[in-house]
């Protein structure tokens, strides 16, 4: 059985390093599994590898997607499928490295993306009422049809909210694929779980935030806004992005637009950490456990060994 590994856990933990040198040990290439890394020009805010990261070991799904493209699961699952096949057929091992638990979900499991057949008059008339009476009354909707969906969806991403209401409309609600059991056969998958103290991970989540803030974040926000993209895009929804939006249109001021995405991310770490350990097979690792990151790799590419034989 041919076998990828999936390094995973919430944001800030430290996945880019783990990733890297699970990938040199084990003469790897890093497949991304992370929604916002996926788009140019959005280096700074989705904590994107760097030049001399990227240059270590080969990256793929990073700086793909155009911010003003339309981008899905489905896509997703096909353009890493087609990477990890790629990588197989170089007799190099894909090493899956992410926060985003829809995304590895689709590269575990079998998940049918067809089972919501779009309805098009129904999309054409939430798409007036949502223009009519504003996205908050389809959003009651869909919290009325499936509170499940509405919980993880916001209320102002129109598109996703008319997408869960065709599938809740045809008896398939999006908590669906969060059931997904068959298991993908094209391969056997290594789960690597990592983790900190809640303390050490909110402090690396607000320093993290804080060294992005000195980079040039809201700079970088400010010249996404000048090439078009503006709140209505799904990549402008991201954290990070959304919040210093909400700052140029004045809802606060620059302190508590920081303040808010570390808030934020912070909450995204809890519902990461919430989807991963649903998965039994994977294997976690506390890396405020060990005296160094050099310790932490050792032992974490020592259990790979085992995994792999």
């Amino acid at each position: 059985m041919r076998k990828i590994i999936a390094v995973a856990g919430p944001t800030a933990v430290g996945k880019t390093k783990y990733a890297i040198e699970t990938a040199k040990a084990f003469k790897g290439e890093i497949v991304s599994c992370d929604s916002m890394q996926l788009y140019k020009y959005m280096d700074i805010g989705s904590a994107k590898p760097t030049a001399e990261e990227q240059a270590e070991v080969k990256h793929w799904l990073v700086d793909e997607i155009d911010p003003k493209a339309s981008f899905s699961v489905a896509k997703y699952c096909s353009m890493a499928k087609n990477a990890i096949e790629d990588i197989f057929s170089r007799g190099k091992t894909p090493v899956i490295e992410g926060g985003t638990g829809l995304y590895l979900n689709s590269l575990l499991y079998d998940m049918d993306f067809g089972c919501a057949p779009a309805d098009d008059q129904l999309r054409l008339t939430l798409e007036k009422e949502a223009e009519l009476f504003g996205p908050e009354y389809i959003y009651s909707k869909l919290e009325a049809v499936d509170p499940e969906a509405a919980r993880r969806i916001h209320p102002n991403n129109v598109k996703k909210v008319i997408r869960a209401l065709e599938g809740a409309s045809n008896g398939n609600n999006i908590e669906d694929f969060n059931k997904c059991k068959q298991k993908c056969k094209d391969y056997d998958a290594i789960l690597i779980g990592l983790t900190r103290n809640r303390h050490e991970l909110y402090d690396r989540i607000n320093l993290r935030v804080d060294k992005m803030v000195e980079q040039g974040l809201f700079d970088e926000v400010k010249e996404l806004l000048e090439m078009g993209l503006n709140e209505d895009d799904i990549s402008m929804k991201g954290i990070g992005y959304k919040e210093i939006i909400g700052y140029f249109d004045g809802l606060y001021n620059k302190d508590e637009a920081i303040e808010l995405i570390k808030k934020n991310s912070r909450h995204l770490a809890k519902r990461q950490l919430t989807w991963f350990r649903r998965y039994e097979d994977m294997k976690w690792f506390n890396l405020s456990e060990y005296k160094s990151d050099d310790e932490a790799v050792e032992v974490v590419n020592e259990w790979v060994r085992t995994q792999m034989l």
